[in-house]
């Protein structure tokens, strides 16, 4: 695994979180601004970018979500899959932001279902586009309205391995208990 203990990291990343947000405050944008080399590298020992901690900072600025530790375990499931499956070698490939469903594509009802699926692979692989975060404003709604923790979706989709249909019949189940 990492270099890094698993509490080394999470130290390491709560301060690269309160720094982020600290900066978006007083005014400073731009992942490309954020960080240092040296921080940088940090973030890419466990399989993240400075633009998706800079996306968390500015939501956790605009709107109060995500906090600390919702950003944290949301980066402790790409860091699993990234050690546990891409055995701590980053894809080096970004999705085209034209290869996800649009936002007002459903399956059986479920309005933004196939445009999250696609996000949360993405997230998983660590092959975000700048322009596109996880757990967004629209994947929060998603999450809120069908009673779905945006971390439980991520670990889902990791343990479907591809299999579409078992995410769509745990939205189902998580819906359905909302009920």
């Amino acid at each position: 695994m990492s270099t890094l203990s698993t509490e080394s990291w999470k130290k390491s990343f709560r301060s690269l979180f309160n720094q982020a947000v600290d900066k978006y405050r007083s005014g400073q944008r731009g992942a490309d601004t954020f960080f240092s080399a040296s921080q940088i590298e940090e973030l890419a020992a466990f399989g993240y970018k400075p633009q998706e901690l800079y996306d968390f900072a500015e939501d956790r600025v605009k709107y109060g979500e995500p906090d600390l530790e919702l950003a944290l375990a949301i980066a402790a499931v790409r860091r699993d899959y990234f050690f546990q499956v891409q055995q701590g070698k980053l894809s080096g490939n970004v999705i085209a932001m034209s290869s996800l469903a649009g936002k007002d594509q459903s399956v059986e009802g479920i309005v933004w279902l196939p445009r999250i699926i696609g996000k949360a692979k993405a997230k998983l692989r660590g092959e975000m586009p700048p322009d596109l975060m996880y757990s967004c404003s629209g994947d929060r709604k998603f999450f809120k309205d069908n009673n779905v923790g945006p971390v439980e979706f991520l670990r889902a989709v990791w343990k479907a391995d591809g299999n579409d249909g078992i995410v769509i019949e745990f939205v189902k189940e998580q819906r359905a208990s909302k009920l």
